[in-house]
């Protein structure tokens, strides 16, 4: 096992920026409102859950319906592309209709599909095409733990920042994300045509 550090900062920036929980904190208060309380705890574990399982089961099922890893990446630096737009430019491109306010927000919409999402499930394969796999998953954690983190204070986060602090943190990372979204398009494609 060979840790790196560059490796585990620049996956967790990626996954950081794709999460979006900052950007995410008023979903979060509107959930906490509708439904009374979320289990932190139970949200965050879920998350990392679904997201370690899929990073090590995700490739097998890829290789099961005939798609190699550099195709995956592309189409998830598109992915990645439209939600970067999204971010730095306000726009919502895509809409999950959850306007029925569920009973329990732990799990549903809550750690999937706003946590561990197509989004993040994309980038993490995509990741694996470029990162080693315990590079990845000290990345997952240390989301997984600022994650529990933001749910547990987020009132308090949102009160500090407030609207205009989650607006320029939201298109920092957007920009950020568009980078690595060229990066991983570019450096997966070639590997298409070779």
């Amino acid at each position: 096992m060979t840790f790196n550090f560059k490796e585990i900062l620049t996956a967790f920036m990626v996954l950081f920026a794709v999460i979006d929980i900052i950007g995410n904190i008023p979903i979060i208060i509107d959930l906490r409102k509708k439904v009374g309380h979320i289990q932190s705890e139970k949200a965050s574990i879920i998350a990392g859950f679904i997201m370690i399982i899929f990073l090590f089961l995700g490739q097998s099922l890829l290789t099961l319906i005939g798609i190699d890893v550099n195709s995956f990446a592309v189409a998830g630096s598109f992915i990645l592309f439209f939600i970067a737009l999204e971010m730095i430019l306000g726009i919502t491109l895509y809409k999950d209709d959850s306007s029925s306010a569920p009973m329990t927000a732990t799990v549903f919409p809550l750690a999937f599909p706003l946590i561990a999402g197509p989004g993040s499930l994309t980038t993490l394969l995509s990741l694996r095409s470029e990162f080693a796999i315990e590079n990845i998953i000290v990345a997952v954690i240390l989301n997984i733990i600022f994650l529990y983190i933001v749910l547990k204070t987020s009132s308090k986060i949102e009160r500090i920042i407030g609207d205009t602090g989650i607006q320029i943190i939201r298109k920092v990372f957007g920009v950020i994300l568009l980078a690595i979204a060229v990066k991983l398009f570019t450096h997966n494609i070639k590997a298409l045509f070779i």
